[in-house]
């Protein structure tokens, strides 16, 4: 479980959940602001253009594993072998789509049991991650404190405001005097 990487690195890093919202915009954004990102991707929502992402793997992202359904009762309304199949499921889809199996998991709306961290185990993978501090609708919002602090870990999702969201976390940022690091590099599971 990661929530937050202890460390005194000027350094934050970006999540991008979900795959909604496929505008080419928000890849030139991250292109031009060299932000690279873990991507917790839905195969249902992706599904009708997973190509699309091809463009972040080029600018330096990374596919994460974010399950094939999306379903935020998971955790409550499905056992071991329903929650395996689904997060197994969008680990070979992602293998097949882009080349490279998931090594992090985002669960659905957050909420994670002991069943989750053992099916996400047994897909292969080697963390689930969580976030202190979201991008949403234009604006910051913190769960610890008022602004990024080093090792935070942000969320965003691919949805309409994507420019608006991300413009709240480049402003947070550099505030703050943070260096925008890819998730993976850091812990070593790239």
């Amino acid at each position: 479980m990661i929530t937050k990487i202890e460390t005194k690195h000027p350094v934050v890093f970006l999540t991008i959940d979900d795959g909604n919202i496929k505008s080419p915009e928000s890849v030139s954004l991250m292109t031009g602001y060299d932000y690279p990102a873990s991507l917790f991707l839905t195969k249902d929502t992706i599904a009708d253009n997973p190509a699309f992402f091809k463009a972040f793997q080029k600018q330096g992202s990374l596919v994460e594993n974010h399950t094939v359904t999306h379903n935020i009762n998971m955790v409550r309304q499905w056992g071991y072998q329903q929650q395996l199949n689904d997060i197994a499921d969008m680990q070979e889809y992602a293998f097949q789509q882009y080349g490279r199996r998931p090594t992090l998991f985002r669960p659905p709306g957050g909420a994670y049991s002991n069943v989750m961290r053992q099916a996400v185990a047994d897909a292969g993978m080697k963390a689930i991650v969580t976030w202190e501090a979201k991008a949403n609708a234009g604006k910051m919002d913190y769960q610890v404190g008022n602004s990024l602090r080093p090792g935070d870990i942000v969320l965003m999702h691919f949805r309409a405001e994507f420019a608006a969201d991300l413009a709240a976390f480049r402003a947070a940022q550099l505030a703050a005097g943070l260096e925008v690091v890819l998730l993976e590099d850091f812990l070593g599971v790239a």
